[in-house]
Parts: structure tokens; C-alpha cells; sequence
């Protein structure tokens, strides 16, 4: 009896059920195993972290570990060199978040305090272009005061129905709110041990890694998996690490430009300005309308000469800082850049919205891969499709084939 064949079909069937269970509980239920991973997740946060701040020190400890190396005291000590390469990574980003830290927060506090301050005064600017639209416009001033008698009926309703018996909710939303910053930084602190700790046996992960792959998959198999493992990685590295490094020049330089051209609040629109940018397409358009609105309000003049200083900066960015430092980290066609930041960003928020480009990129680069294969397998394109034009004619690529000349 070939029970190898029956154990085959036994766990088949079961995985088949499995899985039709748990398509019918995400679905149609209350999806008790998507809960399930949302609060391994949660758990696990402090993890995810380590990885993530490990993944973005490793060229700094690269770096570090290959000087240390070469210095006589470091021969025959790899893991010292390790330890200290590891040391100076953390000390480097200490001093770099300090020195950034220190100039902006202060910066960053007077623009609020000043923006606070300023709220009466264009309470009062608002008031008065209001008053004056509405003189001169007799008819729009009919319809706006009907429709505000409409909308002030549905807004008393509102807070007397809905907003009031909520009070206390948003109460325990608010405080709730401060609980997360304050499980964020514990998680974050855990998350640096974490990192620690992978980054000193990187390599030990690896070759365990390596070596229950290639137990359990053919040689095949094996070297495909860890062609696309480095491809992953080539996209991933070049595009998170380059767009936040480039995200962190634009707002420099934008902080600098708006200095220089004397714009109101010009910390805060840096800020804005450089957090959003590391979005692709849709950052700079998502940073500078909240940032023109602000300078529009203390001086329209100035807000038109923001707007021209931001497409200047960013004509620079998408043309000559951002190639330099991305490179051709994705080689993502336009139209599925933006198809993966609205499907990013529609099921994970910001976050996904920067991390959908490389996972997309990753996708695409393996169906191009693949796609690419099965016609070298095949030997032709289909024919209704054009010849492109670097083709050699049918006739002359046979007869290359066969060794004869053209």
C-alpha cells in the first residue's frame, strides 16, 4: 500500500478545508483569524520595530565593521569589531536625531506659538472678506443665510443627539491617545534592544535562514528563492533608505528657501513639506496645500511665492536629487506608482501608501521575470503583437540560429 501517496491526499484534503473555513470566517463572519493576526501584530510590534531599525543601521554598521576590521588592534576579534561597529551605528543616529532635534523643535515651537497667536487675527481678516463679499453680493448673501438657518438646525441636533452622549467616548478616545504614544515609545525602546540584537548575529540568522530553506526545497528552488530574496532587497534598501534620506534634504532645503524668501511659519511647512515628500507622486501636492493655505492667511503675496518656490524644489527633486539618490531602485512605470499609493494607501494608511511602491515594485519585478521566462520558453512573442523595432527579421534570427550567414 502506498501510503506516501495517501498521507499526500489526507493533507490536501484537510489544508483544502482549512482554507475554505477560513475564507468563509473572513468573509462572511467576524473574521476571528484576522483578529487573531491584529493582535499577534500587536505583540509582536516591538519586534517589527527591531526589524525595521535593524534593516535601516545595517549599511552604517557595514560600514563601521569593514574600517574596524582592517586596523591591526581588530585582527582576530570579529566579534568586538561587531559590538563596536554596532556602537558607533547608534551613536552616529543619537548625535544626528539630537542635532536635528535641538534646531528644529525650538524652531518648530515658535512657529505654533506663533500660529496660535496669530488665530484671533485672521478670525478677524476672515470675518471682514466675508462681510465684504457679502455686501457687495446681495444674492449670495440671501443664499447663504438660508443655507446657514438649515445648517444651523442640523448642527443643534447634532450636538444635542449625537455629539453630547459622545463626550465621554471621545474623553476615552483622547486618553486612550495618550496610553498609545506612551506603549509606542516602550515598544520603540524594546524595538532597539531588538535591533541589537540582529544586527550583531545577522549572519547566524542568515545561515539558519539558509539552511532550513534548502532542507525542505530543491537545489532549483533554493537558488530562485534567494534570487529574488536579494532582488526584494535591492528594492527595498534603495527605495525606503534613499527616500528618506531624500526626504530629509528636501525639508532642509525647503526650511533654508523659506528663510531666505522670509515665509511665516517656515519650520512648521519644513516639517510638513519633508514628512510628506517620502509619499511618491502624491507627498509634495499632500504637504503643500495645508502650507499654502497657512502663508495665504498671513500674506498672499508670500503664498504665491511659496507655491513657486515648491515646484521649483520639487522639479529638483523628481529630476535631479531624486534620481541621484533612488536611482532605478524600482524601475516602476508611472501608472503602477500610483495604482500601488491609492491601494497602499485605501488598506494601510500612510504607511502603506510609502511602503506600497516597493511591495508593488517587488510584484511586478517577478511577474516581469516570470513572463519573460515563459517566452524564452516559448522561443516567439504572440502575433498579434508588433516586432519591436531592435528585432532582427524572422529569416535573419534563423539563420544566426543555425550558425549561417544573413
Amino acid at each position: 500500500m502506498d501510503w506516501k501517496r495517501y498521507w499526500r491526499w489526507g493533507v490536501t484534503a484537510v489544508a483544502s478545508v482549512c482554507a475554505i473555513l477560513v475564507f468563509h470566517d473572513t468573509v462572511f463572519q467576524k473574521g476571528v483569524l484576522l483578529l487573531f493576526f491584529e493582535r499577534l501584530l500587536k505583540v509582536l510590534s516591538p519586534v517589527i520595530y527591531g526589524f525595521a531599525l535593524a534593516y535601516l543601521l545595517t549599511p552604517i554598521v557595514r560600514f563601521f565593521d569593514a574600517q574596524l576590521r582592517r586596523l591591526r588592534a581588530m585582527e582576530g576579534h570579529p566579534v568586538l569589531a561587531r559590538g563596536l561597529s554596532i556602537l558607533l551605528a547608534w551613536l552616529l543616529t543619537g548625535v544626528l536625531v539630537y542635532l536635528l532635534l535641538s534646531i528644529l523643535l525650538p524652531q518648530l515651537y515658535l512657529s505654533v506659538v506663533q500660529l496660535a497667536g496669530n488665530m484671533e487675527d485672521y478670525y478677524i481678516s476672515v470675518n471682514r472678506w466675508v462681510r465684504q463679499l457679502l455686501e457687495k453680493n446681495p444674492g449670495v448673501a440671501k443664499w447663504i443665510t438660508g443655507a446657514f438657518q438649515e445648517y444651523y438646525r442640523e448642527l443643534v441636533g447634532w450636538v444635542t443627539g449625537t455629539w453630547i452622549p459622545q463626550a465621554q467616548q471621545t474623553l476615552a478616545m483622547v486618553t486612550g491617545g495618550v496610553l498609545s504614544v506612551l506603549v509606542f515609545l516602550k515598544d520603540l525602546l524594546v524595538g532597539m534592544i531588538v535591533s541589537v540584537y540582529l544586527l550583531a548575529m545577522k549572519e547566524s540568522f542568515s545561515a539558519g535562514g539558509k539552511r532550513l530553506l534548502y532542507s525542505f526545497v530543491s537545489e532549483k528552488t533554493y537558488s530562485l528563492t534567494l534570487r529574488a530574496l536579494r532582488r526584494t532587497d535591492e528594492i527595498f534598501s534603495g527605495f525606503v533608505r534613499g527616500k528618506l534620506l531624500d526626504s530629509l534634504i528636501i525639508g532642509f532645503l525647503c526650511f533654508i528657501g523659506a528663510s531666505v524668501l522670509n515665509l511665516p511659519y517656515a519650520p512648521l511647512v519644513s516639517v510638513i513639506i519633508g514628512a510628506t515628500n517620502v509619499i511618491p507622486f502624491f507627498g509634495p501636492f499632500l504637504g503643500a496645500i495645508p502650507c499654502a493655505f497657512l502663508i495665504l492667511i498671513d500674506s498672499p503675496i508670500k503664498c504665491l511665492y511659496f507655491i513657486i518656490f515648491i515646484l521649483v524644489l520639487q522639479q529638483f527633486d523628481g529630476n535631479i536629487l531624486g534620481p541621484r539618490i533612488l536611482g532605478g531602485s524600482t524601475n516602476l512605470p508611472s501608472f503602477w506608482v500610483i495604482v500601488a499609493i491609492l491601494l497602499g494607501g485605501g488598506f494601510f494608511g500612510v504607511a502603506g501608501m510609502f511602503l506600497g511602491v516597493p511591495v508593488f515594485a517587488c510584484v511586478y519585478a517577478a511577474v516581469k521575470a516570470l513572463s519573460e521566462k515563459r517566452l524564452l520558453a516559448k522561443g516567439s512573442l504572440p502575433p498579434d503583437l508588433p516586432v519591436p523595432v531592435s528585432a532582427p527579421p524572422q529569416e535573419d534570427a534563423d539563420a544566426s540560429a543555425k550558425g549561417g550567414e544573413p
